[in-house]
């Protein structure tokens, strides 16, 4: 008989040696953030399977429950490599929203594929360079607002999107995005900047009967799109904001990074958030919020950010990041505003509205549908919960194309069942989408709020 005395499970002593017991770390925490409580949280009952649109159409993606905890698992023992399926999955996050458990399975994606391009995928590939091409949107833009009439003419030139597709795997069946004469930033800086923008919102707190110098103040947001292509959802945003009396601030910013994150181009999305944090974090330090009209862009400083990257500043400026239209719904009366007032002219429509996937992830699915249901002369019909299949770069890329319209044709199907012909969504890769599958004209909340709320916004710059 043993002198070791009764064993019980949580019996220090091994049996029969007198030695205590050494527990072996099976799963040793090696990464900057640790995934393994998320990952032991799974208990495997694939709700985020039956949500994901990557796998309702492709029998070959195995889905983010082995993307997520159980590729995390795999990982952590010796020999096994990041499947290349997590290339296949789009970022849209829909399983973070299913998952009943809280398992972070966007993170454990995002940190799955940064590390399958920085260690498996070959540096010299065509699909690499694609990749990094589109995922940093921002430069092309940028040189393409240079000359922005011979960018849209020759982006869209027939043979050099056949070109494109063949050299670079650009699917040639998409038209590219049409870039603004003036920027956004351009048209800020020439209407004279946040200087202007504080007489103004001054002017309006005396006509709203609130204190000249009242602290209201944000930093906005806008994106790569707002600046380089559809400029008036920046202006709606800023003419709407100084109609309920806030100083406007449009901060040094780059890209958000939500291409990046969904190319595994880590390294260059945390260049961009260190310069993003340092200006919004300064500025929310000051009383500023910070805003974004891109429901991406939101996501990506309120979830992403602290998911990835250590940065100083960072959770103080993803607990102070809102959505445009969010925001006025918490601090203003909006929903009465809205009710009390009409449009008339090129907005007096009905509209077909499509939720992104990431304004659900936020709690945002309904909003802008609780909102414009009263408002006279418009009217506005949810087309439902689908997703809308693009995912911004996913459905640009030629051997995904097929993919992303698959995705979306329950949304395409419900838009054409609307009563409505002008499509409505706050992000601009869904708008590509439903014009490319539907034709119609696509248009931002914000600008719909401006033509309800804002008097004559075409009289001004």
């Amino acid at each position: 008989m043993s002198d070791t005395g009764p064993q019980t499970d949580f019996d220090p002593i091994e049996p029969n040696t007198g030695r205590e017991f050494e527990p072996v770390d099976v799963f040793p925490a090696t990464e900057e953030f640790d995934l393994r409580p998320g990952a032991d949280s799974c208990f495997k009952c694939s709700a985020c399977d039956t949500s994901c649109p990557v796998a309702e159409v492709d029998d070959d993606f195995p889905g983010p429950k082995f993307q997520g905890p159980e590729q995390w698992r795999l990982k952590r023992r010796q020999g096994h490599e990041i499947d290349d399926s997590v290339m296949s999955c789009s970022n849209c996050m829909r399983c973070d929203d299913a998952c009943p458990s809280g398992v972070p399975l966007s993170q454990m994606h995002n940190t799955a594929r940064g590390e399958y391009v920085s260690e498996q995928m070959s540096k010299t590939s065509v699909e690499y360079w694609r990749n990094r091409v589109l995922s940093n949107y921002r430069t092309s833009a940028f040189l393409a607002s240079k000359v922005p009439r011979l960018a849209n003419v020759a982006m869209n030139f027939g043979p050099a999107r056949w070109l494109m597709e063949k050299t670079m795997g650009v699917t040639k069946e998409r038209e590219f995005p049409e870039f603004a004469s003036t920027t956004f930033r351009e048209w800020w800086a020439e209407r004279g900047g946040a200087d202007e923008s504080r007489r103004r919102a001054r002017a309006h707190r005396e006509r709203l009967g609130l204190d000249r110098d009242a602290d209201k103040r944000v930093a906005y947001f806008h994106g790569c799109y707002s600046n380089y292509n559809t400029t008036e959802v920046g202006k709606a945003m800023v003419r709407v904001y100084e109609r309920y009396g806030y100083e406007v601030v449009a901060p040094e910013q780059k890209c958000s990074g939500t291409p990046m994150f969904a190319n595994g181009m880590l390294a260059d999305a945390r260049r961009h958030a260190e310069v993003n944090v340092s200006s919004m974090a300064d500025l929310v330090e000051q009383g500023y919020d910070a805003i974004a009209s891109c429901t991406s862009c939101s996501m990506a400083l309120r979830q992403e950010y602290p998911e990835l990257f250590d940065i100083e500043g960072i959770e103080t400026v993803a607990a102070n990041t809102f959505e445009s239209v969010e925001y006025l719904r918490i601090h203003e009366d909006l929903k009465t505003d809205v009710r009390e007032a009409s449009v008339s002219g090129e907005l007096a429509r009905e509209f077909a509205y499509h939720a992104p996937c990431h304004a659900r992830n936020q709690g945002l699915e309904r909003q802008s549908v609780e909102l414009f249901g009263d408002l006279e002369g418009a009217g506005i019909e949810d087309v439902g919960d689908s997703c809308s299949g693009i995912s911004g770069t996913y459905g640009w890329k030629e051997e995904k194309y097929e993919t992303s319209m698959e995705i979306g044709e329950e949304m395409f199907d419900h838009m054409a069942e609307a009563d409505g012909d002008v499509g409505m969504t706050e992000c601009p890769t869904c708008a590509m989408q439903m014009e490319h599958g539907t034709g119609y004209e696509i248009r931002h909340p914000l600008e719909l709020l401006e033509e309800a709320l804002v008097e004559n916004p075409q009289s001004e710059p």
